[in-house]
């Protein structure tokens, strides 16, 4: 394979990568991926698909242990957890499986080993046993992905204090878990653990918990996970995390500027991820990065080097699997002289599967009135849904932002049952520049979770109908 020269090389096999290199096959190009892991990067191995594993598996621990309240009694509910481990092995491998599988069908060929630049058209690989060789190719794709990052007075050992790496491989459910972070990771991870038995503190550094949504939704969220017993410290500056027999000691200024401390058995750093763009030889053929590290592009996601591509995480567009995928099929199909449209990056919607759910696409209400726009706002509870009160799930509302003149729906925000589920409509609604008055006049199915997006929808015109 060293012989062939491919049409294009993607270095690294994530969501962006993977699919990268199907399409490419599917567009009649002769693709090759380079890999150092496992096949499906971060996000299938040790991020999106192993935490969705431990939130399934606490959400069904809960349901479970509350079961009684429906009419269904089980008894001696408990956690095994090396059964958790194991299922979340069992989803992993079946989807790592399945990318392979994918690569078989689509002949796309496979270098395992450590990929860096060589010239703008090849790519070195060095093996685990130190061999290496070269690819050649027309263009090259750098999807290398992130890594967690660390604190200075907290460097990552895997087994104390944890990235989100370590916190899926971990070998028992901490009695308390510390969490310096309330982004996605932090809120998921709390969520998950929590449900598994855990004490869980979440300090935040910011005024509110993920603090890219909106502000009714943050503060939503606050007040559930808070009801449910997660303790959340939010203007909380971490400065020093101390281990020692008992425990780890994690020190913090609070929002009255006061020192706090509190001690965990483990504790879980989720405050940022940095892309993976060292040793791979972007300096050697002059691929410009900004000061964080990430490769800028263009909006076709070509580099300063016209033959040579970047996309997801090691680039600066939000960080999602989702995107990732979008910014591959998009970069081949570029490089394949096709009609190709930018992505429109405030239309990606954003999930966040802590409970309640959270997710949400467009501009938030603080956003569209700094943006000028004269703003409606239409909201709808889920305690007034059928579908909700059938399922016990009646935290949360359905939020419509809109522009007034002409109705223009600019972002819809989520939090409840499902809501990473019923965002496909929303998103839907924004790709398609929905107005208020086309989404009321969709029929919405009854009794679904759904309904309250058409209901929120009416109350930007009249008010709702059930509420």
């Amino acid at each position: 394979m060293a012989d062939i020269t491919y049409d294009v090389a993607i270095i690294g096999s994530g969501p962006g990568g993977y699919v990268a290199a199907i399409r490419a096959a599917q567009l009649g190009m002769k693709a090759a991926v380079i890999e150092r892991g496992d096949l499906g990067g971060v996000c299938l191995n040790v991020g999106c698909i192993p935490s969705k594993a431990f939130l399934h598996t606490a959400g069904l621990l809960e349901e479970a242990r509350e079961g009684k309240r429906i009419g269904v009694v089980v008894d001696n509910v408990r956690l095994d957890w090396p059964a958790v481990m194991s299922y979340k092995g069992r989803v992993v491998k079946t989807m790592n499986t399945g990318v392979g599988s994918l690569f078989k069908k689509n002949k796309v060929d496979v270098f395992k080993g450590m990929g860096r630049l060589l010239t703008a058209t090849s790519i070195g690989v060095t093996a685990e046993d130190g061999t290496e060789q070269t690819v050649n190719t027309r263009f090259v794709i750098i999807a290398t992905g992130s890594a967690p990052r660390s604190l200075p007075f907290a460097p990552f050992d895997e087994q104390r204090i944890v990235s989100s790496t370590g916190m899926l491989a971990t070998t028992e459910v901490p009695k308390r878990l510390v969490i310096i972070g309330g982004g996605v990771i932090g809120v998921e991870m709390g969520t998950a653990f929590h449900g598994f038995g855990s004490e869980v503190t979440i300090l935040e550094a910011l005024p509110r918990i993920i603090g890219i949504a909106d502000e009714e939704i943050s503060a939503e969220l606050f007040k559930a996970m808070t009801r449910k017993g997660i303790k959340i410290m939010t203007n909380a500056k971490v400065s020093a995390v101390a281990a020692h027999d008992a425990g780890i000691d994690v020190t913090y200024a609070d929002a009255s500027g006061a020192a706090q401390t509190v001690t965990g058995d483990k504790v879980l750093v989720a405050v940022a991820r940095g892309p993976l763009t060292k040793q791979i030889g972007l300096e050697t053929v002059g691929v410009a990065t900004n000061e964080r590290g990430y490769v800028t592009v263009n909006e076709f996601l070509q580099t300063n080097v016209a033959n040579v591509y970047a996309i997801g995480d090691c680039v600066p567009s939000g960080g999602l699997a989702h995107t990732a995928s979008a910014q591959g099929i998009l970069a081949v199909e570029h490089m394949a002289g096709q009609h190709v449209v930018p992505i429109n990056y405030e239309h990606v919607p954003s999930p966040m599967w802590c409970a309640p759910e959270v997710a949400f696409v467009g501009l938030t209400e603080a956003q569209a009135r700094e943006r000028g726009y004269r703003v409606k706002v239409g909201k709808f509870p889920f305690a007034a849904t059928g579908k909700a009160t059938i399922l016990g799930e009646r935290t949360g509302f359905v939020k419509i932002v809109a522009e007034e003149q002409y109705g223009e729906v600019l972002g819809i925000h989520i939090i409840g049952p499902s809501a990473t589920e019923l965002i496909g409509e929303a998103g839907m609604a924004l790709s398609h520049e929905a107005t208020i008055e086309s989404l009321v006049h969709t029929i919405h199915a009854h009794p679904t979770l759904y309904e309250a997006i058409g209901e929120a929808g009416h109350a930007l015109i009249d008010g709702p109908i059930n509420a």
